[in-house]
């Protein structure tokens, strides 16, 4: 079911926007050569417990995971673009690593995802990194009311196909409120003028992620990582976004 939030409710929101941005800032801070995996999801679990917050993924047990998540935070290297289990990892110079948290704060959910290269980079994955959060701009810059869902979705997919990526659309962008993922979906290419008008107090999360080689991915025997089919790399970001009569709000906008 797809829910409108009001004005009110939208405010009601910002802190749970803020924490989780504040979140994903302090693990990508975090992030360095030799830091562990399980490192990053203790600082997130720290984080949830001094604010009083409520994780959304440590018993998520939806029909596509193997079990609950039983951590904190998404954590995908190299391969690995989606759902990444934090597992006994030693970060390694020129990782790709993706950071995806969601969390609960006063009943209210927020979802981000970033990207970012750990140590030495290579100039392919800082442009498949420049790519995906360039889809997401776009795609947020067509969250305004009076267009559809799939103004956001052709964005993302004209990005994409501009730089010679193909778009997986198994996973995308999903309604966020009261629970993590709910009503619309959101994918991530599509047709203009088609799909839901998109309307005051739409709210979700708009999250584009792109693999360098090819739109297959395979399920991880963790039964959660999603990796690519023929080992590229791959890059996701996310935000969570309120549509409102003056434009669109980024609830989880980071201050770096």
């Amino acid at each position: 079911m797809i829910e409108l939030r009001t004005p009110a409710e939208i405010e009601q929101m910002r802190p749970a926007g803020a924490f989780v941005a504040s979140v994903l800032e302090a693990t990508r801070d975090a992030a360095a050569v030799g830091v562990n995996l399980l490192e990053l999801d203790a600082l997130a679990h720290d984080m949830i417990r001094a604010a009083g917050a409520e994780s959304c993924y440590i018993d998520y047990h939806p029909s596509f995971g193997a079990s609950p998540f039983g951590k904190v935070i998404c954590t995908s290297v190299n391969d690995a673009v989606l759902h990444g289990l934090p597992h006994d990892y030693t970060l390694k110079d020129g990782d790709l690593l993706s950071l995806d948290f969601a969390a609960s704060v006063d009943g209210w959910v927020s979802d981000s995802a970033v990207s970012l290269i750990v140590g030495t980079p290579r100039e392919e994955d800082e442009r498949l990194i420049q790519v995906t959060a360039e889809a997401l701009d776009a795609g947020i810059a067509q969250a305004v009311v009076g267009k559809r869902i799939g103004d956001i979705s052709a964005a993302i997919g004209d990005v994409a196909a501009d730089a010679g990526l193909e778009v997986n659309l198994d996973f995308g962008g999903h309604g966020v409120g009261r629970v993590m993922h709910g009503d619309p979906h959101v994918p991530n290419d599509g047709r203009r003028k088609r799909g839901l008008p998109l309307r005051p107090g739409l709210v979700f999360a708009i999250e584009p992620w792109f693999l360098h080689t090819t739109d297959e991915i395979f399920t991880d025997p963790d039964g959660w990582t999603l990796r690519s089919a023929d080992g590229s790399r791959g890059a996701h970001w996310e935000h969570t976004v309120a549509i409102t009569e003056d434009g669109p709000i980024i609830l989880t906008a980071r201050s770096s």
